[in-house]
């Protein structure tokens, strides 16, 4: 079922979702089963599965050489999904990027899809391969998430690159964006993130996830902005709590975002690693109440392996 649907049906209900990352490279599935178990259980309305982009690995050869090649950590997004779709009879959408890809094997991803019975995917531009300072596209790939927007919806109609003919009214895929309250690292100004959000909605996006905050009011904000500029499709916010000391310095670096004074003041406080977890928690707790009192179609929980504590906040939310 398209997330679309899934929101539609349960339209003045908050519902919940996940995001989880694949094994390492060479790791078996197990593990991941071990973590989504107690989630699951909790009945999520679908689980996101990222994917790596590319880098460079290098190799020693011998005599002093060194030989540079393109490898992928964590591959498989679109086995897992499977896997984890046929497991727990769940929608799974499988993030699908621009950076690494030519558009020929983008249609060849969505292809898998099809034959998998996928019909949900996050379409991302990606972020630049590691060492580089600005994103670039692979050879005869797609420069922009907007592009692979509407890649995906004309391959959901059955247009494909040989054959451009489409075969169908609407497309099959149900496709999210991903949209950032606090604006994206390029981005110039949050007023120009938002025009290319919109672009990316115009192209075909159905839904939007939110990159996670911790203000709740940078959300609110961002939505009243969103629909203001004519973007009228379900925006859904991301959490992540924060569960370690580091993620006071680790969080705001990565992703740009900001952490409140209070937050940041009672991690730096607090006695133990217990406390921490136990502070990120609650914090979670509060921002989820009031984003359902306020009507949020879907709370998006960056779980990324750590599935106890998501267990905890959800089961103090639904």
């Amino acid at each position: 079922m398209k997330i679309t649907q899934h929101l539609e049906e349960k339209k003045g209900k908050t519902l919940y979702s996940l995001e989880i990352v694949p094994p390492m490279k060479g790791e078996g599935i197990q593990s991941l089963y071990d973590n989504l178990d107690p989630l699951m259980a909790l009945a999520p309305c679908f689980v996101d599965v990222t994917t790596s982009r590319e880098q460079y690995v290098y190799l020693e050869r011998g005599g002093g050489l060194v030989e540079r090649r393109i490898s992928r950590m964590r591959p498989g997004t679109l086995g897992i999904c499977a896997a984890v779709q046929h497991k727990y009879s769940v929608d799974t959408v499988p993030h699908v990027l621009c950076g690494g890809y030519t558009v020929e094997e983008t249609e060849y991803l969505l292809v898998d899809c099809m034959y998998l019975g996928i019909d949900n995917l996050m379409a991302l531009r990606g972020d630049p391969m590691h060492g580089e300072n600005s994103f670039v596209p692979a050879q005869g790939g797609h420069h922009y998430a907007r592009e692979l927007v509407s890649h995906i919806g004309r391959v959901g109609r059955g247009q494909f690159l040989t054959d451009p003919s489409p075969v169908a009214e609407n497309s099959r895929f149900c496709v999210g964006v991903a949209g950032y309250p606090e604006k994206h690292i390029e981005a110039p100004s949050l007023a120009t993130d938002l025009q290319r959000l919109k672009e990316k909605v115009d192209a075909g996006a159905d839904y939007v996830v939110t990159q996670m905050f911790f203000d709740n009011n940078k959300y609110f904000e961002f939505v009243e902005k969103a629909r203001a500029l004519g973007i009228s499709v379900p925006i859904l916010p991301g959490l992540k709590p924060l569960l370690v000391k580091s993620h006071l310095h680790m969080l705001p670096k990565t992703f740009k975002i900001d952490l409140p004074d209070p937050l940041s003041r009672a991690v730096e406080k607090a006695p133990s690693a217990q406390h921490i977890r136990q502070i990120g928690e609650e914090w979670t707790i509060a921002q989820g109440k009031e984003l359902i009192a306020r009507g949020a179609p879907a709370l998006h929980f960056y779980s990324m392996g750590k599935s106890r504590s998501v267990e905890r906040i959800v089961k103090a939310l639904f």
